[in-house]
């Protein structure tokens, strides 16, 4: 973990399996057709999705002229895939991130996301958060306003770590932290 050789706080936590694949509908490969972003595709979203329209891609346009999910391809996992910072497992297998817990309005460019710690008193929410937030900033156009919270009742600390999380000048400053941002792009890196 990022502690050095600090022991684990859950040291033996539950692991759950994935969910399977998305598959691909032939209205979502259509070009033509305006193609919403929707809770599995948040949920479903990239390892290497760093070239979305925040990070200087362009997105396609569907017919009605609004950016499109076109540019989330099928092979990418936003946040089910974000590394966990003390296991070499992803938070999808610790049942930190769910489905269930995606709320995603396209027409109002909202995006909802609880995550659930492992324990009550996880260190380690806060850089949690952090990350599913700078996955979806990196990943999203810049149109959405985006939520991240602990799912409610879940954490000690959850009206700390929420707020926190809310700041966006916090959350900038944050990003400044060379080292903190490191820990971030780890827990978004594929693991190997």
């Amino acid at each position: 973990g990022p502690g050095g050789g600090a022991p684990l706080e859950n040291a033996n936590p539950l692991i759950y399996r994935r969910s399977g694949e998305r598959p691909v509908t032939a209205r979502e490969e259509d070009d033509e057709l305006p193609d919403s972003i929707d809770d599995r595709e948040i949920f479903d979203i990239l390892p290497g999705a760093g070239a979305g329209p925040r990070a200087g891609g362009a997105a396609r346009r569907g017919r009605a002229g609004r950016c499109s999910s076109a540019f989330l391809s099928p092979e990418t996992h936003l946040i089910r895939s974000i590394n966990d910072p003390e296991h070499p497992l992803t938070l999808e297998e610790l049942n930190v991130v769910e489905q269930v817990r995606v709320k995603v309005n396209d027409a109002e460019s909202t995006v909802a996301v609880e995550f659930t710690p492992t324990i009550p008193h996880c260190s380690m929410a806060t850089l949690i958060g952090l990350s599913i937030k700078v996955k979806l900033i990196r990943s999203l156009p810049e149109r959405f306003k985006l939520d991240v919270h602990i799912t409610p009742g879940t954490h000690a600390s959850e009206h700390a770590v929420n707020k926190q999380l809310a700041d966006k000048e916090r959350v900038a400053a944050a990003l400044e932290n060379s080292h903190l941002l490191e820990v971030v792009n780890q827990c978004l890196s594929a693991r190997s």
